[in-house]
């Protein structure tokens, strides 16, 4: 929603994913890398009629580089800041201590210096309650409900060209039935996250169109390996015997990815254990044959016979200090899939000797938060550049204080995946870079703590007689909801108005008329708009897999 109600500095093609202009129109950078310098385009204007200027820029960065609450959500962008300032009113530049690779994809929201300097509060500010909120993307936020819609209306002055529908409704039904049917009867008009079943009974609906996305999200576990403060106290209840490798190891080798892709997700989608989507091929990495830790219930048993787990009366094995290798497994109840495929594992798991009682849950937030828990399923969408999901392993995401906010997942802490962090950050050769990256994604595989499944499609359906057509990412064959930008409801066309070129993927052009038409989107999961100063996600994890941006 943040890229729909403000424009960040740049955007990606919705056909290539490659960074383009958006409230930058161009850049410059120094031969060293240190200084870079962004040219903001002089026609955006606030939705309050007050225009973008390079001030509002350099308000945002430097909010975030001075106040925690500020960078709780995006602190990594700014980390290697050295200062941020606005050159005049069009002009930002902002010096670095080190090269940062990621100066043309710095996903933050730049807001209203003039709204937002007033908050005296970051980490309690909201922003959901002064209607409509001031923006300076193509939709503006008029009305929220909670737990009911969320309300958009089309900003006719946005730099781009305005949005052909007028309003966009995002509307929360809390069963996923319920959310097809709606579909049906015309109640909403678009629905996304459909299960492999729903997508399979729409295919033959008339006046509705479905959508099946190679996916830009990897579905895991994490397996506590002891939740620990930055200092190394530990906390929560975590089951000791996951802090041993060999556990872990033995653990994966009872997963067969491929068997839950074709069961769990009927076929839609990709079994994979790299961390990087296949999607985006350049930082996409995949075990090789000998480095693969594959389906493999005789290597499962006899690791664990060889670090001396023996099975139980019962069948379950049980480690030096007595207890059984018996593991609480939190899954997200709203998820059908991820049920079925714990409910897969557990029983793999018992050939091995290994305890899995699966235990559906409405949100592991909390229990993360506090340690409690053994295993629990989770997803992250990644981005075009991998660098934010990356950010979430290191140690620095570890919490400083118990109850205190933190960043991380699995509380993973390797000192070599952080050292190869900072070098992919400040390496500004695209190949280089991408070696790098996967070979994070090899440590982060072979430590077995973040357990990457696969990547299910993006399953979606909307009404054909209310939509003509939208831009997908990628274009084509990509999904709608969800992208790296705003492209495909900016440019969804009404039925009946298809002949009208306004806007258009990725077009600088378009004239500002509406269509006086709504669009109304349907939420399965909850929908809780909090829009504190740039917080994309949560610290503190979100209720379901869905949250996790």
């Amino acid at each position: 929603m943040h890229r729909w109600m403000y424009d960040f500095l740049t955007n990606y093609d919705p056909e290539t994913g490659e960074t383009i202009p958006a409230l930058a129109e161009s850049w410059d950078t120094s031969d060293d890398g240190l200084t870079w310098t962004y040219h903001i385009r002089e026609d955006a204007t606030w939705t309050d009629g007050e225009p973008v200027t390079a001030e509002d820029v350099a308000w945002t960065f430097t909010t975030m580089m001075t106040d925690p609450a500020a960078a709780e959500a995006n602190g990594n962008f700014v980390e290697n800041f050295a200062s941020v300032t606005a050159t005049d009113e069009y002009t930002v530049e902002i010096v670095l201590d080190e090269p940062q690779v990621t100066m043309l994809a710095l996903d933050v929201p730049i807001l209203p210096e003039h709204i937002w300097s007033q908050v005296s509060d970051f980490g309690a500010f909201n922003n959901d309650t002064d209607f409509p909120i001031v923006g300076s993307g193509p939709f503006i936020l008029t009305d929220y409900q909670p737990n009911v819609s969320i309300t958009l209306e089309a900003n006719p002055d946005y730099w781009r060209g305005a949005p052909k529908f007028d309003q966009l409704i995002l509307r929360y039904i809390d069963d996923p039935d319920a959310q097809v049917e709606a579909l049906r009867s015309g109640e909403v008009d678009f629905v996304f996250g459909l299960t492999p079943a729903q997508y399979e009974a729409l295919q033959n609906e008339e006046d509705i169109t479905v959508n099946a996305a190679q996916g830009k999200r990897f579905q895991a576990i994490t397996l506590n390996p002891g939740a620990r403060l930055q200092d190394g106290t530990p906390f929560g209840d975590g089951h000791p015997a996951l802090q041993d490798p060999v556990v872990r190891e033995a653990l994966v080798h009872t997963i067969d990815r491929d068997a839950i892709y074709e069961v769990a997700y009927g076929g839609l989608g990709e079994a994979n254990g790299g961390y990087i989507p296949s999607r985006y091929d350049t930082y996409h990495w995949e075990p090789s044959e000998d480095e693969e830790i594959g389906f493999d219930i005789d290597a499962a048993n006899r690791l664990l016979d060889e670090a001396g787990y023996a099975p139980g009366g019962d069948g379950i094995r049980v480690g030096p200090d007595g207890r059984p290798l018996s593991f609480r497994f939190n899954v997200h109840g709203d998820n059908p899939q991820y049920v079925q495929a714990a409910e897969m594992m557990a029983e793999w798991a018992r050939e091995a000797g290994i305890e899995l009682v699966v235990e559906p849950v409405s949100e592991v937030g909390s229990l993360l938060d506090e340690g409690t828990y053994d295993i629990l399923t989770t997803g992250w969408n990644v981005n075009p550049d991998p660098n934010y999901v990356l950010s979430i392993n290191l140690c620095s995401g570890l919490p400083t204080e118990l109850g205190g906010p933190y960043l991380s997942d699995a509380y993973y802490c390797n000192e070599e995946y952080d050292r190869l962090y900072a070098e992919q950050l400040s390496e500004l050769d695209v190949d280089a870079r991408a070696e790098i990256v996967k070979e994070m994604q090899r440590v982060l595989y072979e430590d077995n703590i973040f357990v990457v499944w696969g990547y299910a499609d993006a399953l979606e359906a909307y009404r054909s007689d209310v939509i003509a057509e939208m831009t997908p990412q990628p274009d084509p064959g990509g999904n709608y909801y969800g992208q790296d930008g705003y492209w495909s409801w900016w440019s969804a066309v009404p039925v009946g108005e298809e002949d009208d070129t306004a806007g258009g993927s990725g077009s600088d052009d378009g004239d500002d008329s509406g269509s006086n038409t709504g669009l109304i989107v349907g939420i399965a999961a909850a929908a809780v708009v909090v829009l504190a100063l740039v917080l994309l996600l949560l610290r503190r994890r979100g209720t379901t897999a869905d949250d996790r941006e």
